[in-house]
């Protein structure tokens, strides 16, 4: 008894710690892009104001509707910016950039909004229309397995309407964004977007993976996670408080807010005005609406989950794909332990730590033939280096570890071209002074990747799954 009432309080003790750090790096974010607009809006009411002819700032949320779109006819393909879990694109929480300003790097660079916790098959949609345009549909038959709207968000515009096989773009994912762009790349592939026929995976010329979640997290179980089968929650856990407050966010439907910011859940019609008192409750008890149903994005970034969604994916012969894979641990002495306290962000120095001890549950079936714990040790904070080089589970995709950026040995498509940094996960988003020089170095040698690869020289074979884990 002791010892259960001893365990008890102190995973309530980590509980109540873990939820006060990202409530407070929450409340930050938040009030850091307030501020930069409350700013902004006091520059511009000293400002004289401008002519007819002069350019306007946009406010809040503006940019969502006049963001800009490129044409196919020039000879440079964009590149398109995918952001990860709590993530956001261009137009939300005010000025404030996910990529900490990288996109200003290169005069071709796209930087969608896409839900932040909706589930990677729900984005890879939202990015497809996002580019071409139209009223998002999220496909029949799933939409009728998870219980939300099969139509979403209208782009009266694509962002970029040429897109095509003549016309590709570069795709760079930070996160759970790089596994949304492999299952779009999929997605074109087999052609599963009614009313456009003639997709195919060659309308992605480059993949970029920047501490890509590939292959699962470890973290997801302590988080909330269920191991047993990687869908199911704890009862008592940080994503259940996650859970009750995006119910209510969207619940209130606070139009401003969520102007400002947006969960990505509105194809569930979450508010109170649709659900009523009854469906309110059985939302706050997990009987209906994403949470209920899986539909969202943590059970895909489960171990489990991603050998579910791996299973389909292939790395195609045709396109070059490049990975930046994070580590904030090393090992001494036989052990996995934090390099240092010192340089890792606050909302990560416990989850780094805990990551390198974590073990998976005695008598649970393993996630993966061949699943070892000291594989999955290594890790950044909130996912593990082994996951972030390339895609490994269920099946071994090719690939080549770059020490050095100089190597000069020829690269070649369909390989998966990966890069270890000592970073944490947040190291080059958000903030761009945490990272210094490190930031340019990073997305200089992303962008020169992209650039380096205008045209494709000749259509190479596609290339099945590899080797088996």
């Amino acid at each position: 008894m002791v010892v259960w009432i001893s365990n008890a309080l102190f995973t309530l003790s980590e509980l109540f710690i873990s939820t006060v750090i990202h409530l407070i790096y929450g409340f930050y974010i938040f009030s850091t892009a307030v501020a930069a607009d409350l700013s902004q809006t006091l520059i511009d009411a000293i400002k004289p104001k401008p002519n007819n002819g002069e350019a306007r700032i946009s406010a809040p949320g503006e940019e969502l509707k006049k963001a800009e779109t490129f044409s196919g006819t020039g000879s440079v393909p964009p590149i398109v910016l995918v952001h990860g879990i709590f993530g956001f694109g261009k137009g939300r929480l005010g000025g404030l950039s996910y990529f900490a300003g990288a996109e200003k790097k290169d005069e071709f660079v796209l930087v969608p909004d896409l839900g932040s916790l909706t589930s990677i098959h729900d984005r890879a949609r939202e990015l497809f229309y996002y580019l071409k345009g139209g009223r998002v549909d999220y496909g029949e038959e799933h939409s009728k397995t998870f219980g939300h709207s099969r139509f979403g968000k209208l782009y009266e515009k694509g962002h970029y309407e040429d897109w095509d096989e003549n016309h590709p773009v570069h795709f760079v994912g930070h996160s759970a964004g790089a596994q949304v762009i492999r299952v779009l790349q999929q997605m074109l592939h087999d052609k599963e977007f009614e009313g456009y026929e003639s997709t195919t995976e060659d309308w992605v010329l480059s993949v970029t993976s920047l501490s890509g979640a590939l292959n699962g997290t470890t973290r997801t179980y302590l988080d909330g996670m269920m191991p047993e089968d990687g869908k199911s929650m704890k009862p008592i856990s940080l994503l259940q408080i996650c859970r009750l407050g995006v119910i209510l966010y969207d619940s209130l439907n606070i139009k401003p807010l969520k102007n400002y910011y947006n969960f990505g859940f509105d194809h569930f019609n979450l508010s109170f005005s649709k659900t009523g008192l009854t469906g309110l409750i059985n939302l706050i008890l997990n009987k209906s609406g994403p949470f209920a149903t899986g539909d969202w994005i943590l059970p895909d970034l489960t171990i489990q989950g991603s050998c579910r969604i791996n299973e389909g994916l292939r790395s195609f012969g045709n396109t070059w794909y490049w990975s930046y894979a994070t580590k904030k641990t090393r090992k001494a002495w036989g052990v996995t332990v934090p390099v240092s306290l010192v340089g890792t962000h606050f909302l990560l120095l416990v989850r780094v730590l805990q990551m390198c001890v974590w073990r998976w549950p005695s008598g649970v079936k393993v996630p993966y033939k061949g699943y070892r714990d000291e594989d999955w040790e290594e890790n950044d904070g909130a996912l593990n280096t082994i996951s972030m080089t390339h895609p490994r589970i269920p099946v071994e995709h090719p690939s080549h570890l770059v020490v050095n950026d100089s190597d000069s040995q020829p690269r070649q498509p369909g390989i998966w071209y990966y890069k270890i940094v000592e970073a944490d996960h947040i190291y080059f988003i958000i903030n761009r002074e945490r990272a210094g020089v490190q930031f340019d170095l990073i997305y200089d040698s992303i962008f020169r990747n992209c650039r380096k690869n205008i045209l494709r020289k000749s259509v190479q074979p596609a290339l099945p799954n590899h080797t088996a884990s």
